[in-house]
C-alpha cells in the first residue's frame, strides 16, 4: 500500500456535532480541534497502535518517507510491541510538549474510545480518540475521530489558527503512517 502524505483530516460536520467520550472533562472549551480519518481494517485492528502510541512507547507513527528524515533511535515503531499494549486509567504518558508534560489517560473503552487529560499551566486539555466501525467497499474499516479540548486560552483565536494548522499537519502524518502500519499488518 502507498502512503499519501498529504491527505486531509478535517472532520465532518457530523464528527463535530457528535458528543465524544471525554467531552465533559474539559466542558467549556476555549478551543476544540477536530480531525479525522478512515482507515482500511476493523476497530480490533487498529485499536493496538493508539494504545501504543506516545514518546517513550511506540512514537509518533509517520510515513516511511517522513521517517526517512529521522534519526534512527527516534523513529516510530513499524510493529505492535506487546508490552506497550497495557494502558489503564490513570497510566501517565510522556509528552512532546517539554520535560515533564505528560498525558494522564482518563478513558479506557476498547476498541472504541482512549482519552487522554493533560496539564500546560493553567491550562486543561482532553485528547479523545474515537474508532468507529463501517463496512467499505474493500471490506472492514474504521473511521478515526480525534478531539483536543483545551481551556482556558489566552488567544483562542491564535491557538485555534496556529495551533489548528500544527494540529491538522501532525495528524495528517499519522494518519499516513497508521495506513502503512495497519495496511502491513
Amino acid at each position: 500500500m502507498t502512503s499519501r502524505l498529504f491527505t486531509s483530516v478535517e472532520a465532518s460536520a457530523d464528527d463535530v456535532a457528535r458528543q465524544l467520550p471525554g467531552d465533559d472533562l474539559v466542558p467549556s472549551a476555549d478551543v476544540v480541534m477536530d480531525r479525522a480519518f478512515d482507515l482500511p481494517a476493523p476497530p480490533d485492528a487498529v485499536w493496538p497502535w493508539f494504545v501504543q502510541l506516545g514518546k517513550r512507547r511506540a512514537g509518533w507513527y509517520l510515513p516511511e518517507k517522513v521517517e526517512r528524515l529521522v534519526p534512527p533511535s527516534r523513529r516510530a515503531l513499524r510493529r505492535l510491541d506487546p508490552s506497550l499494549q497495557v494502558l489503564r486509567v490513570g497510566s501517565v504518558i510522556p509528552d512532546w510538549g517539554g520535560r515533564h508534560v505528560t498525558f494522564r489517560v482518563a478513558v479506557v473503552e476498547p476498541p472504541h474510545a482512549l482519552v487522554h487529560t493533560t496539564r500546560r499551566g493553567r491550562t486543561l486539555g482532553s485528547w479523545a480518540i474515537v474508532l468507529t466501525a463501517y463496512d467499505a467497499p474493500a471490506g472492514p474499516a474504521t473511521h478515526v475521530q480525534l478531539r483536543l479540548r483545551l481551556s482556558p486560552v489566552k488567544h483562542p483565536r491564535l491557538a485555534g489558527t496556529v495551533g489548528g494548522a500544527f494540529d491538522a499537519s501532525t495528524i495528517a502524518g499519522l494518519a499516513a503512517g497508521l495506513r502503512e502500519r495497519v495496511g502491513a499488518s
